[in-house]
């Protein structure tokens, strides 16, 4: 039987920072926004009329959350 060698996670992660990659677990942000997300989902789902007028604070407590990890949101 022979042993294969494979590259360690700080390796590759070495290796990807230093080709200018930007390393960051996919989903990390997603999942620390998950109550802003959930709050403006349900109020863009369930709002009567205007739903981006009405759910304004909504959408801009999620959009700070994202920027706070590095994303742009329109």
């Amino acid at each position: 039987m022979s042993t294969q060698a494979f590259p360690s996670n700080t390796a590759v992660a070495a290796n990807a920072s230093s080709k200018g990659a930007d390393v960051k677990p996919p989903g990390s942000a997603s999942a620390k926004v998950k109550d802003e997300k959930a709050a403006r989902d349900e109020c863009m789902l369930f709002s009567d009329g205007d739903a981006q007028e009405s759910c304004k604070s909504a959408i801009d407590k999620y959009r700070s959350c994202m920027a706070g990890f590095g994303f742009s949101l329109p």
